[in-house]
């Protein structure tokens, strides 16, 4: 006879142990997502690349080594005897050799010094000329952009849009992380779940065997029909169906969760953290306040929006006309032999200077101010996603609440529908033993105590992945989970690639 006792028995027992175990806690599963997860890897690469695009464009201001040399050797018709003599021919070869230096500097000008050194060697006659002899000249240059790419912001452009490109790309990164351990526990209590179902399954099928045993006996006793055998079996078959389901529903989560935490092996991974019950208390006007400082997708545009602000203010700037500054300084020397001529050089005695401007503007200007008009659009777009972005997240967090809300009043009605649903089974078993329930009736109310059990352990779920929601549509899940996101991790990676 299955007494009462004995179904109180099977419903509070636990799962057989098994020797091919990992006993996973939250905090642990949270580690391995961290540090394992693909596509947290993969996301890394994209900051880390950023980096060097920022070191790429800082590079502008490198300074920058020029060596030019070249030999020429002519021959000609003398076109005047004051350089040539009498020579029926003249004939000359030069060497140069000039080696130099430049660099940008902020305002977008260019400072250079240049070395020439010349060579002349000639089959001269005259007294007026001489036939071999060195030129040195030492120039000190500056070109400056005086209108259009002025001042440092035309010239750290791209430094400046490669830095807020990679504070975005972080920001990415962290929404990445933030839904990866969103997803982490997730699917961690649904396995939680799903073993727990296993269990419940395992005890319904225990009780209908043990129900078709005695139910053998009776009937052979020859106190119930031969038809609650069939009922009986039917009763274990249903069971047995739904006990293949559940231990397959938790083999597919647990393969979900190798996935995600990068986990090898083939142990059963158990988890070892319940999930919360404990009512959370929450402020609608505190959550949307934490929500619009905390998502990493805000800050994302945020830094898209300062990036194309200051590429709009530059498109705007380089609508004006190219007015440019050309200005040299000079010292120059000349002698027959390298150190005359050096000495000559060094003494400053034979200045040279210049100053000059150039104009270039096309009629028009359709490629300048379109460039413009563009920027300007892309801004404005910008401006209008965030504030769609700032909406969304507002509905989104109001959501979640509600969630919360209602998922924690679930638990006192699933709790309270386990309890009617365990009452009702005793009674049952009770009418059973003095023939005022038949077979089939018993198995439709443990049917019933065994869908409440599920109820039971779904709301458990629900209300912790309602939590977690909440959490991630704030921006505080990676805080309270300890993860903290920085700058740091792209460059340590930029630094091992190098």
């Amino acid at each position: 006879m299955i007494t009462a006792a004995a179904v109180s028995l099977m419903l509070t027992g636990n799962a057989d142990a098994q020797e091919n175990q990992l006993k996973l806690s939250l905090k642990e599963a949270v580690k391995f997502a961290v540090e394992k997860n693909l596509d947290v890897k993969a996301e890394l690469y994209n900051p880390a690349q950023a980096e060097a695009d920022i070191r790429k464009n800082r590079a502008i201001y490198e300074t920058h080594l020029t060596l030019d040399t070249s030999y020429e050797d002519s021959t000609t018709y003398p076109a005047s005897t004051v350089a040539s003599g009498s020579v029926s021919s003249y004939e000359q070869q030069q060497f140069r050799l000039s080696p130099g230096i430049y660099r940008l500097v902020p305002t977008g000008g260019t400072v250079g010094l240049t070395f020439d050194n010349l060579y002349t060697s000639s089959n001269s006659q005259s007294s007026f000329a001489l036939k071999d002899y060195w030129q040195s000249d030492l120039t000190l240059t500056f070109n400056q952009p005086l209108l259009k790419n002025f001042g440092r912001d035309s010239t750290e452009l791209n430094i400046r849009v490669a830095e807020l490109s990679k504070d975005a790309s972080v920001k990415r990164f962290k929404t990445k992380l933030l839904n990866v351990v969103a997803q982490v526990r997730t699917e961690y209590y649904q396995l939680h779940s799903l073993r727990e179902d296993l269990v419940s399954k395992k005890t319904s099928l225990e009780l209908a065997q043990r129900i078709l045993k005695e139910t053998e006996a009776r009937v052979k006793a020859g106190v119930l029909p031969a038809m609650e055998i069939l009922n009986a079996q039917y009763g274990v078959s249903s069971r047995e169906k739904d006990l293949i389901d559940a231990e397959k529903a938790v083999r597919d989560e647990e393969d979900i969760l190798r996935v995600l935490l990068q986990l090898d092996g083939s142990a059963d991974i158990v988890p070892t953290d319940l999930p919360s019950r404990g009512e959370y208390a929450i402020t609608e006007e505190d959550a949307i306040k934490k929500a619009i400082s905390g998502r990493p997708e805000l800050d994302d545009l945020k830094s898209q929006l300062v990036s194309s602000e200051i590429q709009t203010k530059v498109a705007r700037d380089r609508t004006l006309p190219d007015l440019s500054l050309a200005s040299s300084v000079a010292v120059t020397g000349l002698g027959q032999t390298y150190g005359r001529d050096l000495e000559r050089t060094g003494s400053a005695q034979y200045p040279v200077w210049s100053v000059g401007l150039k104009l270039d503007y096309p009629l028009g200007n359709q490629a300048a101010q379109n460039d413009y008009l563009k920027n300007r659009l892309k801004t404005e777009q910008l401006r209008t996603q965030l504030e769609a972005l700032n909406s969304s997240l507002t509905s989104e967090v109001r959501t979640a609440i509600r969630a919360v809300t209602s998922s924690y009043k679930q638990l006192d009605v699933a709790d309270r529908g386990k309890a009617y649903a365990e009452e009702r089974l005793n009674a049952y078993l009770k009418k059973s033993e003095v023939g005022l329930a038949t077979t089939k009736d018993v198995l439709d109310v443990e049917n019933d105590l065994s869908t409440a059990r599920t109820n039971q352990i779904k709301a458990q779920v629900a209300y912790t992945n309602a939590l977690s929601q909440y959490l991630k549509s704030t921006g505080e899940l990676l805080d309270r989970e300890g993860i903290t996101v920085s700058s740091a991790q792209a460059d340590n990676l930029y630094d091992r690639t190098r």
